[in-house]
């Protein structure tokens, strides 16, 4: 894969903190990391601040989990490259390298299957109520990151690529801020 830059050890970014988590698949070897899809997440839904979104993206959410919602997905295999926290706080759980299980049935393009080809970055928030000031100059800074190491050709949400079955980052993320940033965004409906 490609990497000779001072911030990334093979697709990990250093700044970051990192949580390792086992969803997770080798790309092929001549892929071309061309997207990135932005998330959003809340667990359980609308808390904030909980550590259960490291806890399903690590498989470490316990069986005797108090919370009705959070042991009805402990079966599930799921993650993303980044978290953003509500306070800007930056997690990795997979390498850039890697294909992590984030965006799931989705069309990019005409290209089906985004997570080959793509990175996928979730902010701490949900549809329903706009993100920090905090998680925008976060996001920006990494996203001018990762296409500093990766031909990024494209910045688009799960809802463009999973139209109908997924409605994040939802109507209040600003794409203008990302736009303003000089930032590659598609947000066309992508889904076919």
């Amino acid at each position: 894969m490609i990497e000779r830059h001072e911030h990334w050890s093979d697709g990990w970014y250093r700044p970051a903190r990192q949580w390792h988590s086992p969803h997770f698949c080798a790309r092929a070897d001549d892929e071309i990391i061309s997207l990135v899809v932005i998330h959003n997440i809340s667990l359980p839904p609308f808390e904030y601040g909980t550590e259960a979104v490291k806890a399903l993206f690590t498989q470490q959410i316990e069986p005797d989990e108090p919370d009705v919602f959070m042991r009805s997905i402990r079966h599930l295999k799921v993650s993303s490259h980044f978290l953003i926290e509500r306070d800007g706080r930056l997690t990795q759980f997979v390498s850039c390298n890697d294909a992590a299980y984030q965006a799931g049935v989705s069309c990019f393009g005409g290209r089906a299957g985004c997570n080959a080809f793509s990175i996928g970055i979730e902010l701490e928030g949900c549809d329903f109520e706009p993100f920090t000031a905090l998680q925008y100059q976060q996001l920006i800074g990494l996203l001018h990151q990762i296409a500093d190491v990766y031909p990024i050709e494209a910045i688009t949400g799960h809802q463009h690529i999973a139209a109908g079955r997924k409605s994040d980052p939802g109507h209040f993320f600003e794409w203008a801020q990302l736009q303003q940033a000089g930032l590659p965004v598609v947000t066309q409906y992508q889904y076919a």
